[in-house]
Parts: structure tokens; C-alpha cells; sequence
């Protein structure tokens, strides 16, 4: 994924694993979402086994807005519409093919900041300063 990435002119920081056996995911989910969060990355991509695991990880840290998505729609809607900020993925519900198409749609969105988006945005953001 980070190959690809980088051929399109991307610039990535990997802070993944980088061996086949297990790891805990809070771990990578906590460095790729603050990465995002302290402004070193614009946007921030977490792949693990159902993908479950590591949203509920990542969207703890505030500031924060990660989906799993399975379909481009969701990938560039979410962005769209709900200026989701890390995208999550499942390598054992995603092939490959799929993972790279999700990718790029994920990437190629931008926040529409339409006025019903960013009024719902801003009520996350208030959920999230109430919870603090």
C-alpha cells in the first residue's frame, strides 16, 4: 500500500509493524492517529484483521474520526461528508485489489464542508469535549 502510495506522489510515513506475527493494535493505532492529530500527517491509514479493533483504538484519541470501509463509496464519502481522518481497513475481509481502489478513492476526497456537514461536525467535535 505504501508503495502504491508513494508511486502517485504521495508522501507517507510508515509507523506500521512490519512482521507477520500478531501485534496489538491499540499500539499502531495510537501512532498512526497521532500523526494525524499533531499535524505530521493530513490523513492516516490503519489495516488489521476485521479493522473493528483498531477504529474503536484510533477514534479514542480526540480529534480523531477513523471508519472501516469495505466500498469506495463509503471511502471518499466519509471524507466527504464527516472529514473522516483515518481510514480502516480489514486484511482479512479486503483483498488487495480492493484495499488499493479504497485507498485511492479515501485519498482523492476532500471535505465538502457543506453547511449540514460541518454543523454535524461540529456536534462530534461538542460530543467530544463533553466526554473529555
Amino acid at each position: 500500500m505504501a508503495a502504491t502510495l508513494r508511486k502517485e506522489g504521495h508522501e507517507v510515513i510508515d509507523v506500521g509493524t512490519d512482521t507477520t506475527a500478531p501485534v496489538d493494535y491499540p499500539d499502531f493505532a495510537e501512532a498512526v492517529a497521532s500523526a494525524v492529530r499533531d499535524g505530521r500527517a493530513e490523513r492516516g491509514v490503519l489495516i488489521c484483521g476485521s479493522g473493528v479493533g483498531a477504529s474503536v483504538a484510533a477514534n479514542k484519541l480526540p480529534g480523531i474520526r477513523a471508519a472501516i470501509c469495505h466500498d469506495t463509496y463509503s471511502a471518499h464519502q466519509g471524507v466527504e461528508h464527516d472529514d473522516m481522518n483515518v481510514l480502516v481497513l480489514g486484511g482479512r475481509i479486503v483483498g488487495p485489489a480492493l484495499a488499493h481502489d479504497l485507498v485511492r478513492a479515501y485519498v482523492a476526497a476532500r471535505y465538502t464542508g457543506e453547511a449540514r456537514h460541518a454543523r454535524r461536525l461540529a456536534k462530534i467535535t461538542a460530543l467530544e469535549t463533553r466526554y473529555r
